[in-house]
């Protein structure tokens, strides 16, 4: 395995335009909009930063915002982007003349599955093709390929539920918005061997610790592992105040040390260098400190083995994907807390 470069990494902290309220048509042209915004930011911030910035994270659903009470079929004709069509394509151009890895987060259709639309992490390499899609496993008012589980893995296979994109900048997997908050999602991207963690998100702005910016610097610690986090330099269109989303962007080494951090609004502060190299140091290094290599999965292992509490496949109604109703995930999380109130673990 060959070792890889050091280099600099950029968690670019970016206006979200929501497209809320918009026709399709509309939605497409604010989208494109974004993009052509997005890559003149990128340009000037590596222009600033310099030549070696070679990664690039973007905030979550930065080009569409989140649904707020449009259906799932309204949401899918609105949001969602084909994994081959212009808007990825767009971003590839960008990729490409900037010469950068370029991750970022989009909901996007899949033919396997034209019910439902994913929430997707994705990055995309310097000549423009994307190497790693990771659809969002947790989500609260979104399709998961956990709800579909059986029919996603016989189209993608086990590889597709936590991918990982072997660079020469290091092994780089994705974690999608609030799962920076379930250490089972980083970990189980760290033991297929993921050294670089980039994080799309949207999250509320405090100068209080948060429960993610406390999770970002802990998935660190525990992984041995960068995390790249991007968060929204606010969000228009939306009745929710602009800044309510904003702040926070950041970058944190396998210590838990925070290189860099943004303040408020559009940003490209949150820049600094990352090395896989130390992470591949300190992953080998005898000592109390490799908690990775201290860890007893299998102890763990069984007792995941027995539990259950959030179901798989929920989305499947007699052997067929259902499109979900606006009531269909708020009910499903009241029969699971039912269901552990039962049990007595709660």
């Amino acid at each position: 395995m060959s070792e890889p470069r050091p280099c600099h990494a950029l968690a670019l902290q970016t206006l979200c335009e929501a497209i809320n309220g918009l026709s399709p048509g509309d939605a497409r042209t604010r989208m494109n909009s974004a993009i052509h915004r997005i890559g003149r930011e990128i340009a000037g911030s590596k222009g600033f930063v310099g030549p070696d910035l070679e990664l690039v994270v973007l905030p979550e659903y930065v080009l569409t915002g989140f649904p707020m009470g449009e259906s799932a079929d309204e949401w899918r004709a609105m949001a969602a982007i084909d994994p081959d069509g212009p808007e990825y394509e767009a971003l590839g151009k960008i990729a490409q003349a900037q010469k950068i890895f370029l991750a970022g987060n989009a909901y996007e259709t899949d033919p396997h599955f034209p019910q439902l639309y994913f929430q997707a992490c994705f990055l995309i390499a310097p000549n423009g093709d994307t190497i790693l899609r990771y659809r969002r496993l947790i989500s609260m008012f979104a399709p998961s390929p956990y709800d579909v589980l059986e029919r996603y893995l016989e189209a993608y296979g086990e590889d597709a539920l936590f991918p990982v994109a072997d660079t020469g900048i290091g092994h780089i997997a994705a974690i999608a918005s609030e799962e920076i908050l379930y250490p089972e999602i980083a970990r189980a991207h760290a033991f297929r061997g993921a050294e670089i963690f980039v994080h799309p998100t949207s999250e509320v702005a405090s100068p209080l610790p948060t429960a993610k910016n406390i999770a970002k610097q802990a998935r660190a610690i525990e992984n041995l592992a960068y995390v790249v986090s991007a968060n929204t330099a606010g969000m228009t269109g939306t009745p929710i105040p602009q800044n309510s989303a904003d702040r926070g962007s950041k970058i944190v080494d396998p210590r838990g040390v925070i290189l860099a951090e943004a303040a408020g609004g559009p940003s490209m502060c949150a820049n600094g260098e990352i090395d896989a190299g130390l992470v591949r140091r300190m992953r080998r290094r005898v000592g109390m400190g490799n908690l990775l290599a201290r860890q007893p999965a299998e102890l763990y292992a069984r007792v995941y083995a027995a539990a259950r509490v959030h179901p798989p496949e929920t989305l499947m109604q007699e052997g067929q994907v259902a499109s979900p109703a606006k009531s269909f995930y708020r009910d499903r999380q009241a029969k699971v807390i039912e269901t552990l109130a039962q049990k007595g673990l709660i």
